[in-house]
């Protein structure tokens, strides 16, 4: 049948969904429509297997839903080797089970033997599976392509360098635990290409297993006894048929007359027809049987939307992976400890309840922090969607907002609403004219008393203002936050799933390792995901101690390269004697990972008392099964400044406040303290904080305790007993903490608080010395005391703290809220399907190529280089090469954009095929979002598609305007590649028209007063004026003509126009300036110093310190 050899050839690699769409809709109509025979109803499985076949998989441990029967028949019956995706390892097991009586050979290609093994199985016709294939070794082409060669009557193939006799019954199967694995091309040619990824329906039918299992256990034996009984009968009547056909091909003369045959046929007739009425009574109770398993379904489905929930967070970080054997762990504890009841519903709601809270703990365990709420509100989306009270054009509209590239031509009603704000706002009252209709309106009629709201402390707590109030769901109410105050997002969305779901999914559980103990075991290793400034290992120690595993029964190394030997000794002393091996940074030796996932493979019976622990950094390439086998803990500093603090003095020895006798010791190691708390709690901060997140640990304080022990021991034998400040500044604050800054605007940071906290003013009593003081909190110091009373008086501190403790404005909070609403929002993008319709009935491959168009319609043709270069003539300044080589750069970005662009619309066409590039280009496009693809060629940004499109026609007419007179009157520098190469260009041009060294000559910046570029009617004669630059933690007070304090909710102020002038170095006499960096986005510059553009010289009324 056409369609069945299609089936075989084609369907391997897509998902069920897609398969079914494609071989019932597009091919089974096509031959309808065609007039070609076709048996009716048509099925699959009908015609490529038969119910004896499928009852013998589902006996070997193949699950008996449509996807995986279909799964089975490309794996037995395709003309090529099948090449399983299998991330929750069902084809594994079940090739395991099927292939078991045969002698199985499973190896990998990273085996040093796995050839020699290969070589037996082809020669001797047994069966071959390798698993976890993330390559294929080219070794194996031949192999895969059945490349069989026949000469003098032997049959052979070649492998590598040897010819290897053939036997037909040979069988070769190859297995990955990815999930979306990136093969070559040619690997779907040579082999058949299968997705094993498990359903939604399918996982529900195996959770119902276990449900009833677990609830009525009579049943399911009795529907287990039933498929076997029903498998036998098939089988039976399978051979009563087999048997009746030989019988009458084996038949001689006139049948009439063999009264032998006449009998055989009525004996077989007779037990035929016993077996039918078995099987039709089977059929009969089989559907009663279905009917009462299916009460117990909502617990099942339950279950499975909660298991994708699991493994659909590895698109956040691909350290998050989860196993199904580790699932199955948690859903049959769950169903174990749900309360009983005898009345089914409630028993129901008991299970379900209690597996959605043993999930949740489950999941954030091995989930960072910032994270948690992500994973909360992804949990309570998928229950919310499953239940229909939230529909994915509303969740769509939520974290993508108005992704369009044609900005509305209403104008915006107040300035305190964002431009994005507003287009979000028409695009609510356009898309849902139910609950929204009127919005835009009502915005632009009552816009008081929308500011009113606007202006609230906690917009999200209160009701909108107008009669639309009534008809505000809480999720609704979202979808206005996101309109209004993107900074109060986070906050919302707190309260949405407290309220949706309760407070316990709003307050991630406490991580105790002695309960990680209690849930590991000999073969669940532990694997501690690490973060900046945390070190389970004093902890882990501690923790072995009160196990009775301290002391030599606790071995640990760290990983590094030509370790591995070592490591593999320790864990062999360590299984059979029952130590606890902990192996540290295991990210630094990625290769023996993969050894030690053979080696726990291999654990048959390890000794009860063994554990293993793992310590790694974040790591794509750290290997999947570990982690699925494995208990995720992510180990993170303590958040806030109270717990900091109160950790601190937690891990301190109980006598090390008594080392040293100087008075001053104590107040120093709690001084010391909160500097420690304050340099990490900056982290949260992100960019405003830090412009590098440094890894400031334990080991700093504890060797800085140390530098005070030292310093202050010395000074009893000293006649001079002044404590030495600049050494200790020095030593902590340059040496120690500063050793880590490598960026000196936060070297800036550091040396101002050392200033601030270490000097003869902290025991000043006239003038009480405080870290941070307002109406509501004061931190001060501690008078001297014991270890217990140091913690007594931090427990006193609030848990929560203003960001002023750190020394940060007020708008620090609010940035750092708008920031984390962002990434939440970019990681639910990935965590979106990317099939299906978009909003309003149009297609997404539709809703894609529309915006391509548009984006092709708006690019300008290539630059002719020569013609501009020719129009100036001889006259090619350091400014004019700066152009030439701007425009070099943005003619590549232009070829790509309309290359990409028009090969995308071919693909969505069908003209050509889709490749990753242009996957990665249409699912962009879709979220409203840069591809990848055109970002590597532009200016660093971190704006959206539209934002982006915006700025690129920009960029073009200042290009246009450069080509047509020279230098603009005023520089737009965002607009350039690479605006360094200008300002050199400036200082170049200067030096050849003064005379100047170019060694010896700089740029001096001056705030003009022209607010914006319109009022600018003259370029200057040296140097330029600059326009489209942002002040970010301060405001430019225009009266004054200085920095100044931000205002409230206002985080980012334009500057006005900047002239900068190239001077030479003598020249330049600073007072009352403030060194300010210019970066090329709000995220400024990484660790290699990319991103810092310049540094200007602003004024200030102020100290630094301010």
């Amino acid at each position: 049948c056409l369609l069945c050899a299609g089936f075989l050839a084609y369907t391997g690699p897509f998902s069920w969904e897609f398969r079914s769409e494609m071989v019932y809709k597009d091919w089974l109509n096509s031959l309808v429509n065609k007039e070609i025979p076709l048996v009716s109803p048509f099925r699959l499985e009908a015609e490529l297997t038969n119910d004896v076949q499928i009852s013998k998989w589902t006996s070997e441990g193949l699950p008996p839903d449509e996807l995986s029967v279909q799964n089975g028949i490309l794996t037995t019956r395709a003309s090529r080797f099948p090449m399983c995706i299998d991330p929750q390892q069902q084809a594994l097991n079940w090739i395991r089970k099927k292939e078991e009586p045969f002698n199985l050979k499973i190896v990998t290609f990273n085996d040093s033997d796995f050839l020699k093994h290969l070589e037996m199985s082809i020669k001797y016709g047994s069966p071959i599976l390798f698993q976890d294939v993330d390559f294929i070794d080219p070794v194996v082409d031949n192999v895969l392509e059945k490349t069989i060669k026949v000469q003098s009557g032997r049959t052979f193939m070649v492998l590598g360098d040897k010819e290897v006799d053939y036997d037909p019954n040979f069988r070769m199967y190859l297995t990955t635990k990815l999930s979306n694995p990136v093969f070559d091309p040619s690997v779907y040619a040579k082999a058949v290409v299968i997705n094993y990824a498990v359903t939604l329906s399918g996982l529900e039918d195996q959770l119902l297993s276990v449900v009833v299992r677990n609830e009525r256990p009579d049943l399911e034996e009795k529907r287990e006894s039933l498929i076997q009984e029903t498998s036998s009968n098939k089988n039976l009547l399978q051979q009563l048929e087999d048997s009746l056909l030989r019988e009458l091909a084996a038949s001689t003369g006139n049948m009439l007359d063999n009264t032998e045959l006449i009998q055989t046929l009525e004996d077989t007739k007779t037990k035929a027809t016993e077996v039918t009425v078995k099987l039709e009574l089977a059929v009969n109770t089989a559907v009663e049987i279905e009917t009462l398993r299916n009460v117990y379904r909502p617990a099942a489905k339950r279950g499975a939307l909660l298991f994708f929930l699991l493994s659909d967070m590895a698109a956040v970080n691909p350290m998050y992976q989860y196993s199904l054997g580790s699932y199955l762990t948690v859903f049959s504890y769950s169903l174990r400890k749900a309360l009983p009841d005898v009345i089914i519903k409630t028993r129901l709601r008991n299970v379900i309840n209690t597996l959605t809270k043993n999930v949740y703990e489950y999941g954030c365990t091995g989930i960072f922090e910032k994270h948690k709420l992500l994973y909360s509100f992804q949990m309570t989306m998928k229950l919310e969607q499953s239940e229909g009270r939230v529909s994915q054009q509303q969740l769509e509209f939520f974290i993508k907002g108005n992704v369009t590239l044609e900005k509305s031509e209403r104008p915006l009603p107040a300035r305190w609403i964002s431009s994005q704000g507003w287009e979000d706002i028409l695009k609510l009252t356009e898309e849902f004219q139910a609950e929204f209709g009127t919005l835009a309106n009502h915005v632009e009629l009552n816009i008081e008393r929308w500011k009113v709201w606007y202006d609230l402390d906690a917009p999200e707590s209160t009701l909108p203002p107008g009669g639309m109030a009534e008809d505000v769901s809480p999720f609704h109410k979202l979808m206005l936050m996101r309109c209004f105050r993107v900074d109060r997002v986070y906050q919302a969305v707190t309260n949405y799933i407290s309220n949706t779901m309760g407070e316990f999914f709003i307050t991630p559980p406490f991580i105790s390792l002695d309960a990680i103990y209690d849930q590991s075991s000999p073969t669940t290793p532990v694997v501690f995901i690490l973060s900046p400034g945390s070190d389970p290992t004093s902890d882990l120690m501690k923790l072995a101690d009160r196990q009775g595993a301290g002391g030599t029964q606790f071995k640990y190394l760290s990983l590094g390269q030509g370790q591995e030997k070592t490591a593999l000794g320790l864990l062999e002393t360590a299984i059979s004697r029952g130590h606890w091996l902990m192996y540290q940074n295991c990210h630094l030796l990625i290769s023996f990972l993969r050894d030690l996932e053979k080696e726990l493979e291999k654990i048959a019976k390890p000794h009860p008392d063994f554990r293993l622990w793992l310590t790694t950094d974040p790591t794509p390439t750290f290997p999947i099964g570990i982690l699925q086998r494995s208990l995720k803990v992510v180990t993170e500093p303590p958040n806030g400044l109270k717990l900091n603090l109160r950790n601190t003095y937690f891990k301190m020895r109980s006598q090390a406040l008594e080392t040293c006798d100087h008075p001053a010791f104590k107040t120093l190691i709690f001084v010391l303290a909160f500097f420690h708390a304050v340099v990490q709690e900056r982290r949260k901060y992100d960019k405003i904080g830090w412009n590098i997140s440094y890894d400031f640990g334990e080991c700093d304080f504890t060797v800085c305790v140390q530098i005070l022990d030292t310093y202050l021991n010395k000074l009893k034998d000293t006649i001079d007993a002044r404590i030495p400040w600049g050494s200790l500044k020095y030593l902590i604050g340059e040496v120690m903490y500063g050793g880590r800054v490598i960026d000196n605007f936060d070297r800036r940071i550091v040396k101002t608080f050392m200033n601030e906290y270490m000097g003869d003013f902290i025991f000043d009593t006239f003038q009480p010395f405080h870290f941070y003081k307002d109406e509501s909190v004061d931190y001060t110091i501690p008078p001297d005391g014991t270890r217990e009373e140091y913690i007594a008086a931090i427990e006193e501190l609030p848990l929560v703290n203003v960001p002023g403790v750190f020394g940060l404005h007020p708008n620090a909070e609010i940035g750092y809220y708008t920031q984390a609403a962002r990434e939440m929002w970019l990681h639910l993008i990935e965590l979106q399907p990317h099939t299906g319709a978009a909003e309003g009935g149009i297609s997404r491959d539709e809703v894609i190529d529309t915006v391509a168009n548009d984006i092709l319609v708006k690019l300008p043709p290539v630059y002719d280089l020569g013609r501009v270069r020719k129009s100036f003539e001889m006259n090619i300044t350091p400014t004019i090469v700066v152009l030439l080589q701007e425009l070099e750069r943005f003619n590549v970005l232009i070829s790509r954009m309309q290359s990409t662009l028009s090969q995308l619309r071919k693909a969505l066409a069908g003209e050509i095929g889709m490749d990753a590039v242009l996957d990665n280009v249409s699912v962009s496009l879709f979220n409203g979002l840069l591809p990848n693809e055109w970002r590597r060629l532009a200016p660093a940004t971190c704006k959206n598609l539209g934002g982006w499109m915006e700025h690129f026609q920009r960029r073009v007419q200042q290009y246009n305007v450069w080509c047509q007179r020279r230098d603009p009157l005023v520089m737009w520098l965002s607009g350039l590649h690479i605006p360094e190469s200008y300002l050199t260009a400036l200082v170049q041009t200067a030096c050849r028209k003064q005379g100047w060294p170019l060694d010896r000559s700089t740029l001096y910046t001056s705030v003009t007063s022209f607010l914006n570029e319109d009022q600018v009617e003259a370029r200057p004669e040296m140097g330029c004026y600059v326009c489209g630059l942002y002040l970010e933690g301060a405001r430019w007070d225009v009266p004054n003509g200085c920095l100044a304090r931000s205002l409230p909710k206002v985080l980012i102020e334009e500057l006005p126009v900047l002239y900068i002038i190239p001077i030479e170095s003598h020249r330049v006499q600073l007072q009352n300036t403030l060194r300010t960096p210019v970066y090329t986005t709000s995220q400024r510059r990484n660790a290699m110093g990319v991103g810092l553009v310049f540094e200007a010289d602003l004024s200030t009324a102020e100290h630094s310190s301010h």
